[in-house]
């Protein structure tokens, strides 16, 4: 047992001996392997590292150009539309200047009404200051011809003058931003004397039957103050009744011109259908005189025929006659009756 004891501790001793021996080498080589494993963990997290960064950095980059390429864009758009607006706030200025100008405003009206008449009337059919009543000194600014029913070359004036109250208008406007109801009626009420004012000048000045047609046309250059001018009520009818002064404004005039083309057209279709009757009465009178002629005609050419064979019967006659005569031969009848070239002879 003791010998047993002792080689069985002998034993175990080597066993232990042994397997730390063997937990030793394990134990290197498991720190060998994960010391190879970190390292290659390492170098791939760095190489992910890497690539991640240069992704990220570029695709950064990309982002960060396409933004800075927005925003540039966009700041420079900004600063051509300040520029604009400091552009529009100029000629904003310059406008307010402009309409300031009590003449200029005049001016800009009489502008208006001759593009418009210049887009819808042929320049025969409308003047520029005209006089259009004897004995005044004064030339509305434009004039439509009005053609006669009777005569081609006859015809009648319309006058048609612009008129801008500026400084009335305005003051309406101001009244309605400020909402104040008795500067609104007041207002009103200077627009209102200011239109008739216009409106008696245009009649004393202009008007003048039968030179002139019984009306005239106040020309407003702006929409807004057409409808104001309407708004106010019982305006438009008095003046129609008591100058005979009728407000027209661009869209309003354009389709009073438009109407006035169609009676000119037919006023001339009318015309032309009279001028068309009585040149085919005169052609009718004309192929009468040519019917006679070609009558005329007829009998002398059945006359001609006549003759000519009466002609022919007594050339027969003749031949019948030399019939028995004989026929010399053509060089000895040429001696006798000369050259006679009967193919080419013409009868006169």
């Amino acid at each position: 047992m003791k010998d047993f004891e002792e080689k069985f501790s002998a034993r175990i001793d080597s066993l232990a001996k042994d397997t730390n021996i063997v937990f030793e080498k394990n134990r290197e080589t498991i720190e060998k392997k994960l010391t190879e494993i970190q390292k290659n963990n390492s170098a791939k997290l760095e190489e992910m590292r890497k690539t991640v960064d240069e992704k990220l950095h570029d695709t950064l980059e990309e982002r960060f150009t396409e933004s800075f390429k927005s925003v540039s864009n966009t700041l420079d758009k900004l600063q051509r539309g300040i520029g604009e607006m400091r552009n529009v706030a100029s000629n904003v200025g310059d406008l307010r200047k402009v309409l300031s100008n009590v003449k200029t405003k005049g001016v800009l009206g009489e502008y208006q009404l001759a593009a418009i008449l210049e887009q819808l009337l042929p320049p025969s059919q409308y003047a520029k200051n005209v006089k259009t009543k004897s004995g005044s000194k004064e030339n509305v600014e434009f004039a439509i011809k009005i053609p006669s029913k009777k005569e081609t070359h006859e015809f009648i004036w319309l006058p048609i003058d612009a008129k801008f109250p500026t400084a009335d208008y305005e003051s309406l406007m101001s009244s309605y931003e400020t909402a104040d109801l008795q500067m609104i009626e007041r207002s009103k009420k200077d627009l209102e004397t200011k239109i008739k004012k216009f409106a008696k000048d245009i009649h004393e000045k202009y008007i003048d039957p039968p030179n002139t047609t019984e009306f005239a046309i106040m020309f407003l250059p702006f929409e807004g103050l057409y409808a104001e001018v309407l708004r106010i009520p019982n305006l438009f009818q008095s003046i129609h009744v008591e100058f005979k002064i009728t407000i027209a404004g661009p869209t309003t005039i354009s389709a009073f011109l438009n109407s006035l083309q169609m009676g000119f057209r037919s006023l001339a279709v009318e015309k032309r259908t009279s001028e068309i009757w009585d040149l085919l009465g005169a052609v009718k009178t004309q192929f009468s005189k040519f019917a006679e002629v070609v009558e005329a005609a007829k009998k002398k050419l059945d006359s001609a025929s006549e003759e000519l064979a009466k002609t022919g019967i007594r050339s027969r006659q003749i031949e019948k006659k030399l019939e028995n005569v004989q026929s010399l031969p053509e060089p000895d009848s040429q001696k006798l009756l000369g050259d006679l070239d009967f193919e080419n002879e013409k009868i006169q």
